[in-house]
């Protein structure tokens, strides 16, 4: 049974630091200022600045505001709706998803195809989040290292999530659509290294 302390006087949940980080976020970008979903992309990184072994780093972890500017200037096509079918929009980004395991796996292509199973229904929260939905916390920091260290980030991205489904090839190819829906959308647990070295070994 877990137990829960109350905070002390002074201290803040972390959800009240985060939520000023957003609203000023939003503030400096008013063209497109906060959507559903950018919470999932500061968490991340207020957990790693507010757990630093070093305190005085961790002080200072209401900073975040200007890593995640930083992160969301990278991906912020991904959340507007008008820029869906540019390069860098979330359908384009999708496409390419789809495009990729038609290369390198038709059968499951094909038949996720046949089941009317279309990328948006597990790929667009993929990809907008950056996986930081499917995976504990633990391994979508790994999983961020590794995209964020490669010159060609979101291509790499993109190699993870087709990884993802290829690694579940024969489990998706015996399963009917509502099986493969709650599979893809619920991935199972898995050791994340598995995943991103076979996403290194997608040439």
């Amino acid at each position: 049974v877990e137990t829960y302390a109350a905070i002390e006087d002074g201290q803040e949940a972390h959800w009240e630091v985060v939520q000023p980080i957003l609203f000023i976020y939003a503030k400096l970008n008013p063209g497109h200022g906060y959507v559903q979903g950018m919470n999932e992309i500061v968490g991340p990184i207020y957990y790693l600045m507010a757990s630093d072994p070093d305190l005085s780093y961790r002080a200072h972890a209401e900073q975040t505001v200007s890593s995640a500017s930083a992160l969301m200037s990278e991906i912020r096509d991904f959340f507007i709706k008008t820029l869906d079918d540019a390069e860098g929009g979330i359908k384009f980004m999708m496409g390419l998803l789809s495009n990729m395991l038609k290369t390198k796996d038709i059968n499951i292509y094909e038949h996720l195809k046949s089941q009317e199973l279309h990328p948006q229904y597990y790929s667009f929260r993929w990809l907008t989040l950056l996986l930081s939905q499917e995976f504990p916390l633990p391994d979508v920091l790994r999983i961020w290292d590794s995209v964020f260290s490669d010159e060609q980030r979101f291509n790499f991205l993109i190699k993870i999530c087709c990884s993802m489904i290829l690694i579940q090839r024969d489990v998706i190819l015996e399963n009917d659509f509502a099986s493969n829906v709650k599979l893809l959308q619920n991935y199972p647990p898995i050791d994340i290294n598995v995943v991103i070295t076979h996403a290194v070994s997608l040439a």
